[in-house]
């Protein structure tokens, strides 16, 4: 990977940018410090984020995500990427292709602004989406990235996505 040219750049993508894309971005920006810009954009923008993922980031996390807001990748698609991490199935079917080759990786994990029920079920659904992510990107921001070539580190970074990440057992 890059060293000594700027932090690297991650674009987390899902269908509506509400949820999990947006949980995968605020945490990459506590956990990946100035080693990352993260960003996040949908196929088909929901055009806000949904108010239990503020909720969940603020009550849960602490993390202020205040300026969060829906937005398609078609606003990115300038923007150059070392890593592109998909967060839902419908996101890894439709990702368009990237310029600079980045790092491809699947990340699925259940819609929670798909959940319907009572207002606490909802946010322990939500709760528990953002804690899958959260521990994925606890690993991802740990990897020794100036250390690793570029097979070995799409590897790891896949893998953290099937939980399989070698060493950590199951997530």
């Amino acid at each position: 990977m890059k060293t000594g040219q700027g932090p690297l750049r991650v674009l987390f993508l899902c269908t509506g940018n509400s949820a999990r894309s947006v949980f995968a971005e605020y945490f990459l920006r506590r956990l990946g410090g100035t080693r990352f810009e993260s960003y996040s954009a949908a196929a088909s923008p929901s055009g806000a984020v949904n108010p239990m993922t503020l909720q969940v980031l603020r009550q849960r996390f602490h993390i202020d995500a205040s300026d969060a807001r829906s937005k398609s990748w078609d606003e990115v698609e300038d923007v150059h990427f070392d890593f592109v991490v998909t967060v839902c199935d419908n996101a890894r079917e439709t990702c368009p292709i990237w310029p600079g080759q980045p790092i491809i990786a699947h990340w699925g994990v259940e819609d929670p602004a798909a959940f319907v029920g009572a207002s606490e079920a909802k946010e322990r659904v939500f709760h528990q989406v953002a804690l899958t992510l959260y521990r994925r990107l606890q690993i991802f921001a740990s990897l020794p990235l100036e250390q690793l070539d570029r097979l070995k580190l799409e590897t790891l970074t896949r893998d953290i996505g099937r939980d399989r990440f070698p060493g950590k057992g199951s997530l």
